[in-house]
């Protein structure tokens, strides 16, 4: 898309030829008649750039440039002048403009004038968007350029400054619990406590007393007070994981503390506030479980203000590619290994492969696959044998079936292909493996005409 730039000037036949020439350098352009007019189409569109005049009829240049930064302060404005106001122009820059021209205007020195406003606008874009993905933890549930993790981002940010609750949905092993913490380092609770709770790993009573605390003597082993999640995360964020596992008898006191902040410690009858804001997480669909009778109805409804659905990795494959180099390149510096790359026959198989255990299966097939590897390149041998237990059987019967018909040289020239296949083109272990010189090797393929230098 190109710059829009608007055009400040009340003079119209300079602000036409300024269209014209700024048209012809590949720019959008839009106009403004004088200084009140900029100021009203700057509060209903955000331009990457405005040349705005400084003498104008009804709001002058100094004026506008004060109400449009009002509006937006990180817009550049390129101020024209002519030499006697030279002084009001220093008292544009004073305000905040880029820079100031003067009339007549010398088009060269506007063209570069203008471009590094425009790279300056563009580096500050990309430094937000930076700071945007640092606080995202865990980066590697965030690496990707499929349209569906770009929706996932973009949902996260529009939701993350909100105080609704959040249930995130998704398989086992997609992120769950890292797009709950996004959500709330990019919230405004984010310098305030974010605690969580696996609601799958407690028992009924133990779940209750984690949740909102007891009271010292309220059952067997409880010899001292103790504070529960919801009142240790008060002002912040609680994480309840595994929300579906929570047990029926438990549904109504976390409806409470849902509804109306109120919590009660087992063994108390005094209720306690708590401003607390809740994301909530389960790889169960829990609509079913409201059916099935498992879940209550309105829990559910309270729960699932916004719902966000981590999409699972078979849905989106474009991302395997770039998610591996990733994993890659952590696990190799982790273990002191100079591994290159994966060879193209490793990456076929990954990228088609359905992932059951989403991210985290993946993140484990490359730590597995680096600490094994002990050449330049991960191959196949490395990857675990549920990656490649059907390709195997599938490749080596259509093998044994097409070298009935093949002659002599064509099983020699399969076998060299399958063997680089098998060592990720590294000729040397190649030539090895088939008890052949390196030399040998290389007319081979060469006769072949195959060599892949």
């Amino acid at each position: 898309m190109p710059a829009v730039i608007l055009i400040v000037d009340d003079d119209e036949a300079h602000r036409g030829m300024l269209t014209t020439v700024l048209r012809g350098w590949g720019y959008a352009t839009e106009e403004a008649d004088d200084g009140d007019t900029a100021v009203e189409k700057v509060q209903k569109k955000p331009y990457d750039a405005i040349l705005c005049d400084i003498r104008m009829r009804r709001v002058d240049g100094i004026t506008a440039i004060r109400n449009i930064f009002s509006i937006n302060p990180a817009i550049p404005v390129l101020v024209m002048t002519a030499w006697q106001s030279v002084e009001t122009a220093v008292a544009a820059l004073r305000l905040g403009a880029y820079d100031y021209l003067e009339k007549p205007l010398d088009f060269d020195l506007l063209h570069l004038t203008l471009e590094r406003a425009l790279d300056h606008t563009r580096l500050a874009l990309e430094n937000r968007e930076l700071r945007e993905r640092l606080w995202l933890n865990q980066p590697e549930n965030f690496i990707g350029r499929s349209e569906k993790m770009r929706d996932l981002l973009a949902l996260i940010q529009t939701v993350a400054p909100s105080e609704a609750t959040v249930l995130i949905t998704g398989e086992s092993g997609t992120g769950k619990e890292c797009v709950a913490k996004a959500i709330q380092r990019a919230g405004l609770r984010r310098d305030k406590p974010f605690v969580t709770v696996n609601c799958a790993a407690l028992s009924e009573s133990l779940l209750e007393s984690e949740l909102f605390g007891h009271e010292k003597g309220a059952f067997t082993g409880a010899d001292r007070h103790r504070e529960g999640r919801f009142k240790q995360a008060d002002g912040g964020t609680i994480f309840l994981d595994e929300i579906g596992e929570v047990p029926l008898q438990i549904q109504p006191k976390l409806l409470r503390a849902l509804q109306s902040g109120e919590i009660q410690r087992v063994g108390s009858d005094v209720p306690l506030m708590t401003d607390v804001r809740v994301i909530a997480a389960t790889n169960r669909d829990l609509l079913k479980e409201v059916e099935a009778g498992h879940f209550r109805e309105d829990l559910y409804y309270r729960l699932n203000v916004i719902g966000i659905e981590v999409p699972p990795l078979r849905e989106r494959r474009e991302d395997i590619p770039v998610l591996s180099k990733y994993f890659i390149e952590k696990f190799a510096k982790a273990n002191q290994k100079n591994i290159k790359g994966i060879s193209p026959q490793c990456m076929d198989l990954l990228t088609h492969y359905d992932w059951p255990g989403n991210v985290r299966e993946l993140e484990n097939a490359m730590e597995r696959a680096v600490i094994l590897c002990l050449g330049d390149f991960i191959t196949q041998r490395e990857l675990p044998l549920s990656l490649t237990s059907s390709s195997k059987s599938v490749s080596t019967s259509t093998a044994s079936i097409s070298e009935e018909a093949m002659t002599l040289e064509e099983i020699e020239r399969n076998a060299i292909l399958r063997t680089l296949q098998k060592t990720g083109d590294n000729k040397s272990e190649t030539a090895r493996l088939l008890g052949i010189t390196r030399a040998t090797l290389h007319n081979k393929l060469r006769r072949y005409d195959v060599e892949k230098n």
